[in-house]
């Protein structure tokens, strides 16, 4: 059965998260003050990346929510190390968020990439975040359009990888997983979730990690297109780099 449609992932795969998390929480140090509990920048950016990473796990697992996990990303035991009210760290926050989205930006090859992929494929969105963040994320990058339809976890109640949300997606695109290919930089989340659901999963490898020859691998998305047209090829996982 043919591909008819991408299926994508949005942080670290079209968006470039990551960086703009990491410039954000930066300047954000500089105007409010290291945190007490960390020798120096780079210190503290760690920290936050891993205490991010920690607590989008919840949210996937039903145990916080989209406010409660940007919340407890900043208080006691975590990365300021101290107690707040809700209300404090709103507003301690909300200057990341500032500086953040100052910084978002998609990563090079996504335009090139959508454009070549215009008309043969549709295109859609599943995301472990919430509709009305990533729907103004996308909207504010002016790509928002590309894409018909957009099905996130938090308004869905299940998370990748559950097969659930992977055929939840598929539904809004009324189409069967064997004609949809899900691309995502998570290796197990995106591209072994998808494939347990019957979907192409495609591992955007940007980083160069490797160690995963059971995946359909990519390192750049400008490989998707030759990938998607030789779609005989996806019945053995390949590195492309």
């Amino acid at each position: 059965m043919p591909i008819r449609a991408v299926l994508w992932d949005i942080d670290d795969t079209i968006f470039d998260y990551a960086g703009a998390d990491h410039t954000g929480m930066r300047l954000h140090l500089e105007s409010v003050g290291l945190p007490e509990a960390y020798a120096s920048a780079d210190e503290a950016l760690d920290a936050w990346k891993a205490i991010t990473v920690r607590h989008w796990a919840r949210v996937a697992a039903g145990e916080t929510d989209f406010l409660g996990q940007r919340r407890d990303r900043v208080r006691v035991r975590e990365f300021l190390s101290r107690a707040m009210t809700d209300t404090e760290a709103d507003d301690w926050f909300a200057g990341h968020v500032t500086h953040y989205e100052s910084a978002w930006a998609l990563f090079p090859d996504v335009l090139p990439v959508l454009d070549r992929l215009v008309p043969e494929y549709r295109h859609a969105i599943l995301s472990n975040s919430s509709t009305g963040h990533q729907h103004r994320k996308l909207t504010a990058l002016g790509i928002r359009d590309r894409f018909e339809a957009m099905v996130c976890a938090v308004e869905l109640g299940i998370s990748k990888p559950d097969p659930g949300a992977f055929h939840a997606a598929c539904e809004a695109l009324a189409l069967e997983p064997q004609e949809v290919a899900y691309v995502g930089d998570e290796p197990d989340i995106d591209a072994s979730g998808a494939v347990a659901a019957g979907l192409t999963g495609i591992w955007l490898d940007r980083q160069g990690r490797g160690g995963r020859p059971d995946l359909v691998t990519i390192t750049g998305l400008d490989q998707l297109p030759g990938l998607l047209a030789g779609q005989t090829r996806f019945g053995a996982p390949d590195t492309f780099g």
